[in-house]
């Protein structure tokens, strides 16, 4: 079981910027990638953007330039750095990781975390 704790919501004015931060622990082999998703209200959930074990990155169209996904391997956290915020970035924040929980992928599982709220003021 991977447990998934997150922190840096909050409420900021457009233009503003917040940094999320997201823990992951428990019983895993290797966490293969992590992302940050969002939820708006009436909306679908959409991946904002995601980070493999090897680094690599990709963002979705809507906050491309604005913000930065990065990870740090030694504690298993993903940040979120988010810049030039908007009103329309307004979601619960989730994050996830796909991880296993043995060798070559034994026992690999999507895990999410409970949300955090980000709330930015037009």
């Amino acid at each position: 079981q991977v447990l998934l704790e997150e922190s840096g919501g909050g409420l900021v004015q457009a233009g503003g910027s917040l940094k999320l931060s997201c823990a992951a622990s428990g019983r895993f082999y290797a966490i293969h990638a992590m992302a940050w998703n969002r939820q708006a209200p009436g909306k679908q959930r959409e991946l904002v953007a995601k980070i493999t074990s090897g680094g690599s990155t990709n963002y979705a169209e809507t906050v491309e330039g604005r913000f930065t996904i990065s990870m740090d391997r030694a504690t298993n956290t993903v940040y979120l750095q988010m810049n030039s915020l908007k009103p329309e970035d307004t979601a619960v924040y989730y994050c996830s990781t796909d991880a296993s929980r043995g060798p070559e992928g034994w026992g690999r599982h999507e895990y999410w975390g409970q949300g955090t709220q980000v709330t930015v003021s037009s």
